[in-house]
């Protein structure tokens, strides 16, 4: 089993961004690349090779779930798992992501201090 160690996080939102880079580098010890929309993950996803893609689905021009579908596409992106990050948390709203192939959901607003073992959770279980 590969460790996790490269992980990509796509969100449109900044502050997000920066609290989760801060927190998953300093607590998780990765190495954490920042995007700002799908069309960005698209392009830098292939070069910075991520073991794990975080995706927020809420994105102005492409969403979460269409840039998803474009990684797939993607040889050196498609048999990397994704988490997607999401405020929107109904039941039915959690089982139709999973239901895309994400390997895991994580509810935003997330908690920085447990963000790290959140997505460590996810990893062993998917690996």
């Amino acid at each position: 089993m590969t460790s996790l160690q490269r992980i990509l996080h796509v969100d449109d939102e900044p502050d997000i961004r920066e609290v989760a880079k801060l927190t998953l580098e300093a607590i998780g010890g990765f190495t954490v690349e920042t995007c700002s929309s799908g069309r960005q993950a698209i392009d830098r996803a292939p070069h910075f090779a991520p073991d794990l893609i975080l995706l927020d689905i809420m994105m102005p021009g492409m969403d979460g779930p269409a840039t998803y579908q474009e990684l797939q596409k993607l040889p050196a992106t498609a048999n990397i798992p994704i988490i997607f990050m999401t405020a929107k948390a109904q039941a039915h709203e959690i089982d139709q992501y999973l239901g895309l192939g994400a390997a895991g959901v994580i509810i935003k607003p997330f908690d920085p201090a447990e963000l790290s073992e959140q997505v460590t959770d996810i990893w062993g279980k998917c690996r």
